[in-house]
This record gives C-alpha cells, structure tokens and sequence, in this order.
C-alpha cells in the first residue's frame, strides 16, 4: 500500500557565533517555506542566541561545535524551554520523518558517521562553506551529508539549507538580508 507522507522541511543552520539577526533572519525564511523544525550543527557559542529564534515557535534541535560558550547556560535554556530546545552536546542522533539524522560538529566526523550507512542523513558544519554531497558508504550505498555554511557569514556569505525530509531534498539558500538592521561590525564580518 502506497500513501503519500506529509511533508516534513528543516531549517538547516551552523556556525551562527552569536548573530542573532542573521540566525533568525534564516530560521524565519525557512518557516515560511514551510519549515517545522531547526538543526543547529553547533558553533552557537552564546546560549542566549537562541532567544532570537524560540519566539518562532519551532523545536530546535542544537548541538556545541569547537566555540562551546556556555555549556551550564545551554543545558539550562533547553531544560527551561519545556521541551522547544533540545540540547544534545557534542552530537545527536534524532529520528524526524522517518529518517535517522546524525547532528556534529565536524566534517571529518560526519563523513566517517556517513561512511557507516546507519544513516540517512549526516550534517556537519564548521568548514563555513556550504555542500550537499554523497558519501558513499559500507553498505554499497550513499548518505547525503550536509553542511549549511555559517549562517553567521563569516569567510564566506550567509547561509542555511532548507530541506524536505520525505522527498529527501536540499537546497542551499541565502540568509535574506533585505531587513536585517545589523550593526556596522556584523555587516562587516559577513561581508555585507
């Protein structure tokens, strides 16, 4: 028996290093594209970035990269959160939409994680350069590995991936710059 799933998009974002405007600029971009939940593949540093996205309402799902911040503060805010904020520490595996999801920091780890075939997805940030690829894998197949770029902008323009995971397609999408009042260091470290 065939059925067709609902539709399930992510908002995928990495690399944010405390800027609010541009992390929630992305993170509202992708929810009206439909977008029902947020992966942070680490590199937050403050904690208290995040307040920047809770107030769309969307469970988020974060780890810590190599800028750790706060790691008492973040398990804090997801504890207070009521379940909106999930913090998972150094890597996460989450199911959503069926499809088991590996969360780290780093592209080496995650290209081994996806070498594995355990997975059907494998997301990484920290290169601050976004790419979808496959990785092939042990079992004689492929896993799709993401890297959202730094959403921050920092070393290259701002970025995030939005993503369907029951069509299991990505696409790399620009932070929309149009209203963010950013101040005159943050347009300069994002190049803008």
């Amino acid at each position: 028996m065939q059925y067709n799933a609902r539709p399930m998009k992510i908002c995928l974002v990495s690399d944010s290093h405390d800027h609010r405007r541009l992390l929630a600029s992305a993170v509202d971009d992708a929810r009206r594209q439909g977008a029902q939940a947020v992966l942070h593949c680490g590199d937050l540093v403050a904690p208290s970035t995040l307040h920047a996205i809770t107030k769309f309402g969307l469970p988020i799902h974060v780890i810590h990269g190599n800028n750790t911040g706060d790691l008492f503060y973040l398990s804090r805010l997801a504890h207070e959160s009521k379940g909106q904020v999930t913090y998972y520490g150094q890597d996460a595996t989450l199911t959503l939409a069926g499809k088991k999801i590996f969360l780290v920091h780093y592209p080496h780890y995650a290209k081994a994680m996806a070498a594995t075939g355990n997975y059907d997805l494998v997301c990484n940030g920290h290169e601050h350069k976004a790419r979808i690829e496959q990785i092939p894998n042990v079992k004689g197949g492929n896993t799709l590995r993401l890297d959202p770029g730094t959403v921050a902008g920092i070393g290259s323009k701002p970025t995030y991936i939005l993503g369907d995971l029951t069509a299991m397609q990505f696409e790399i999408r620009d932070v929309p710059l149009d209203d963010i009042p950013a101040s005159e260091p943050e347009r300069k470290q994002a190049g803008i």
